[in-house]
């Protein structure tokens, strides 16, 4: 298989609302909307791509038409507590888990999206000793 792009697709119920956080608040820009489906990018160094769908729509086998459940999005920042500020402090968001560093090698914190996809902020951090020897590659 030659791949030539990849990025997921939110199912959701809060369409509009998703919509915003991800542009107002994740820096993405919408590439095409409708009024059930939302391409978003992200540019810079490396491209990124995230969609919303409205759960309903009928490009979605029947069985499949639910909102989504149990996804979490890592976004991979230069500075996880300039964005805890910036979310947290300032724009009023709820941390699902405070700002805390981890043995495994990431200073991280949780949102949640309208649709409930948590988001993890993270920058990595020096891993403990016990937890270094786990990673494969450099």
């Amino acid at each position: 298989m030659t791949l030539t792009s990849f990025y997921p697709v939110i199912c959701t119920s809060r369409l509009e609302e998703s919509l915003d956080f991800y542009t107002r608040l994740m820096g993405f820009e919408t590439t095409f909307e409708a009024d059930w489906y939302v391409s978003l990018r992200r540019t810079g160094a490396l491209p990124y791509e995230l969609a919303l769908l409205d759960h309903t729509h009928p490009t979605l086998p029947e069985a499949y038409r639910f909102p989504v459940r149990g996804l979490v999005l890592n976004f991979e920042v230069e500075d996880v507590d300039a964005e805890w500020d910036r979310l947290v402090i300032r724009e009023g968001l709820k941390a699902e888990l405070e700002i805390r560093s981890e043995d495994f090698g990431q200073r991280h914190f949780i949102v949640a999206d309208p649709s409930g996809v948590l988001v993890d902020v993270i920058t990595p951090i020096e891993p403990a000793a016990n937890f270094a020897e786990q990673y494969l590659t450099s």
